[in-house]
């Protein structure tokens, strides 16, 4: 199992939000957590996956989000 954690400004995710999503529904994975920082509207997602491949494309193409950086670690 991989736990992928995704953040991106409160501006990008106006931007960008559509295409993220996208993304993520092209995926094997769970949504672990969604939340919107209160202080400035940054958001911080996790996902949850089986095979790493499948991490390291997801990341590839988040990668290519203006303002959208993303980690991944074991469970």
């Amino acid at each position: 199992m991989w736990l992928v954690t995704i953040t991106c400004s409160a501006d990008a995710w106006k931007h960008h939000s559509a295409e993220f999503l996208a993304i993520a529904s092209k995926y094997p994975c769970t949504s672990v957590s969604s939340k919107k920082m209160q202080s400035d509207g940054d958001r911080i997602m996790q996902y949850q996956f089986e095979h790493v491949g499948d991490v390291e494309a997801f990341e590839e193409e988040c990668a290519l989000l203006p303002e959208f950086t993303t980690m991944f670690e074991s469970l």
